[in-house]
């Protein structure tokens, strides 16, 4: 999720009844349920070069029985096709191609000729593919020619693009070529022009490797695509007023005239099968907007003059509301009523991620309002909506390759929903509630599946009352987020505003599958389902996590991080299979656990904390395979993720805790805490090695200060304090004292309040002698001054032995 001072982002048949099964049937379930959902290859191939069967997939999103969203399609992965192209991973390593693939594997072409042949395992009339071509050394994109074929003949002639993906460097991102390449993947559907049986072969061929040198093939999703829906007797049509099926004239005007019109006779507004072009929003209030199905009616487009304007179904702005950019004169009276938006897709030309533009598919506030059966595609956020509204419904949609969240409830959002939808690359959160000044409340996120979003988590609540995220499947997390995370984060989530978490908040019969992962801005990394508390301790609320699968997970599977947090109830989890621990604690937390099992963990240590006495662990029966040592606990360098789980685990690379770091800088790496921070300037910055990133605290604001946790008590002669050394540091003094404790209970003054003169021309960089013989394990600094800006502000917080 994003923040801007605009209000814009920063990010079929009805669901089951939710099944409430024990933790470990449904998970052995799951993974036999994995061999309906996913192909496996096939043997007997008719033509072309030789093709192997490539190794099973990974357990599927799709494949968990009971949760997450009922689609239409059947999904099939390249990696368990027959292919004679190459299988890329797994791997989890950002910035790789197969780390944002379904699975984290996918199948690589690089000569004409090469392709992946999947078997259909029942009748198909229409596939969407989702594959991945290189970028241009402009940064725009290149089109590759693919060949869908079956039995010898030709289907259909595709185009791969690079066009909608991409992205370089850090938040906020840019298009040009650079370091830190994401967001690799997108997605190409088309209708077959017939109707292949169950067994049928199709085969998508890299023809040429002229226009690309590679093309990477990650899945694909079959589907029996009913007939178009016919026009509703007694309705209006969008063709009445003007608008081009044929995509060639903007019909931006013909929609708007077509809605007002609806909204005044109260009558249906029809957009019949075609590709209609809009180039600015079209602003809908008490009326129903429905096509003949998303495969039939699209709606496309941009301004080929602003690019803040592009195509999206918007209701009308609350002057004052969530939304601060301008309002123009039809937009503003805000919120729409009674609006129903369905069958159609909504497939945009957005290339770029600009936080302040309103380019997103459905926007505005909706209040006693649905989405039903919509595509959503190519746009900046599925839908962002920006309240106050109230009782706001999407249903059995689709949301694909966003460049920013595929839903964010901002701003006040309360009694909405989003439910049994499917969402995959999301450029952020797949799911979000953000209760920015007015909180959101009893708002609920129920049966979807969320795969791959490239930034961020695949569900986020961030402050808000009394919501819930129940029956989810959520699956490979990319970068810096989790599966499940509720969090006291981000602009206007504070007590102050009674926008922080409170009430009663749900998290039950949820799975995560390889979830959580690095984060580019802490020394460590983030559990599948974890809890952060930097804006504020959370204590005003009762969180509830039960009944929920916790599969194959990236790093920990449970993860609490940034200030206190406490009233967190698991109850009947099932934690199988982690890259490291079982439960990780950075910071304080206060816990239940009853029925919470683990197996399969990859660290030989199941709970990492170097909290003592501020970890709060309640037990009730039924735990195990987690906390046989308690109340010790694993307090050393961090482990290598490790997936081998096959009888064992590998021993970690790092030294144990009783050992000092291969790095004289006993502070690199370390557990860090803060008073405050501000934006994304967080303590972790202090101790990451790179002295060109730094910790600011809020301004305005002293005394501040930084705490790092040595992990044992040390021997430490002297500290270094750094600034990034760049020019435009100018020089300043910064005024501050060092504290030590070994139990971070009591602490005692080092060195007494005194000013330290940085200076970018001698490397921006002080040291502070310690008195002889110290030994601590918590080092404070606490900054009471600085001369140079209003903060305490620190590149590297290095200490080091004698």
């Amino acid at each position: 999720m994003i923040r801007a001072a605009t209000g814009a982002v920063h990010q079929e048949p009805p669901p089951p009844t939710p099944r409430r099964i024990a933790s470990p049937g449904r998970a052995a379930a799951a993974v036999a349920a994995l061999a309906c959902v996913v192909a496996l290859g096939a043997a007997g191939l008719g033509g072309g070069g030789s093709a192997s069967a490539a190794e099973s997939a990974p357990l599927s999103p799709l494949a968990v029985a009971g949760r997450g969203a009922t689609v239409p399609f059947t999904e099939l992965e390249a990696e368990a096709a027959a292919t004679n192209g190459t299988v890329i991973g797994p791997d989890r390593t950002y910035t790789s191609l197969p780390s944002e693939a379904s699975g984290r594997s996918a199948v690589k072409l690089d000569a004409a000729g090469q392709y992946v042949e999947f078997t259909l395992t029942g009748p198909a009339n229409a596939v969407d593919i989702r594959y991945s071509v290189p970028d241009n050394a402009a940064g725009t994109g290149i089109s590759a020619p693919m060949v869908i074929s079956s039995g010898g003949g030709k289907l259909k002639d595709v185009t791969f693009t690079s066009k909608y993906g991409w992205f370089y460097g850090s938040y906020p991102f840019q298009s040009q070529p650079g370091d830190k390449p994401h967001h690799f993947y997108d997605e190409t559907r088309t209708l077959l022009g017939q109707t292949l049986p169950a067994g049928a072969k199709v085969r998508v061929t890299l023809s040429s490797a002229t226009a690309t040198p590679w093309a990477v093939v990650d899945l694909a999703d079959f589907e029996l695509v009913p007939d178009p829906l016919p026009r509703p007797a007694g309705s209006l049509s969008v063709t009445d007023y003007g608008a081009d099926a044929s995509g060639a004239a903007d019909s931006t005007s013909a929609f708007q005239q077509a809605v007002d019109a609806g909204k005044t006779q109260g009558k249906e507004v029809y957009i019949p099968t075609g590709t209609f072009r809009l180039t600015d929003h079209v602003v809908v209030d008490q009326v129903t907007l429905a096509g003949a199905g998303p495969w039939y009616s699209v709606l496309t487009g941009r301004s080929s003059t602003d690019r803040t304007r592009a195509a999206g179904i918007y209701g009308k702005y609350v002057m004052g509301g969530g939304y601060k950019g301008g309002i123009r004169p039809y937009e503003a009276g805000g919120p729409s009523r009674n609006v129903i938006l369905r069958g159609f897709a909504l497939i945009g030309e957005i290339t770029e991620r600009v936080d302040e533009d309103q380019v997103n598919g459905i926007g505005g506030a909706l209040s006693n309002s649905t989405v039903d059966d919509v595509w959503l595609q190519h746009t900046k956020v599925g839908a962002w909506m920006d309240g106050p509204m109230d009782d706001f419904h999407i249903k059995n949609s689709r949301i694909l390759d966003q460049t920013a969240d595929g839903v964010n409830f901002h701003w006040g959002v309360t009694h909405s929903s989003v439910e049994n939808t499917f969402l995959r690359n999301t450029g952020d959160d797949g799911l979000a509630m953000w209760s920015e000044t007015v909180t959101d409340a009893n708002n609920t996120f129920k049966g979807n599946t969320v795969v791959a979003p490239v930034l961020a988590n695949n569900i986020a609540l961030y402050g808000g009352r009394d919501n819930a995220a129940t029956d989810n499947v959520v699956a490979d997390t990319v970068t810096n987020g989790g599966g499940l995370h509720v969090g006291n984060r981000f602009d206007g989530v504070n007590p102050g505003s009674g926008t922080d978490v409170q009430g009663t908040v749900t998290l039950a019969r949820n799975t995560t599958i390889r979830a959580g992962n690095a984060d580019l801005g802490w020394p460590f990394p983030i559990g599948a389902v974890w809890f952060d508390s930097r804006n504020s301790t959370m204590d005003k609320a009762t969180v509830k996590v039960t009944d929920t699968d916790i599969l194959d997970s990236s790093y920990a599977a449970i993860h609490f991080v940034s200030g206190t947090t406490k009233g967190v109830d698991f109850n009947n989890v099932t934690i199988d299979g982690t890259g490291t621990f079982a439960l990780q604690f950075n910071d304080p937390a206060q816990v239940a656990m009853t029925g919470v099992t683990a197996k399969n963990l990859g660290f030989g240590e199941p709970v990492y904390s170097c909290l003592g006495g501020n970890l709060a662990l309640t037990q009730g029966p039924g735990n195990s395979g987690w906390n046989g040592k308690l109340p010790a606990t694993y307090c050393g360098e961090w482990p290598r993720p490790n997936y081998d789980h096959g009888g064992g685990t590998t021993p970690p690379t790092s030294p144990p805790p009783s050992s000092p770091p291969a790095d004289p800088d006993l502070a690199k790496g370390r557990p860090v805490t803060e008073t405050s921070h501000t934006q994304v300037y967080d303590a972790a910055k202090a101790v990451d090695g790179d002295a060109n990133s730094y910790w600011e605290s809020a301004n305005n604001a002293f005394p501040q200060s930084i705490t790092v946790d040595l992990g044992s008590v040390r021997s430490v002669d002297h500290l270094v304090l750094r600034l990034p050394p760049a020019t435009a540091w100018g020089a300043r003094t910064e005024t501050l004292s060092v504290l030590g404790s070994t139990d971070n209970g009591a602490y005692g003054q080092l060195v007494a309040s005194r000013g330290y003169a940085f200076d970018p021309a001698t490397g921006n960089r002080v040291t502070i002698a310690l008195p002889a013989h110290t030994s601590s394990r918590y080092l404070r600094l606490t900054v009471t001054a600085n001369t140079g800006w209003p903060a305490a502000q620190v590149g590297e917080f290095e200490a080091y032995g004698s």
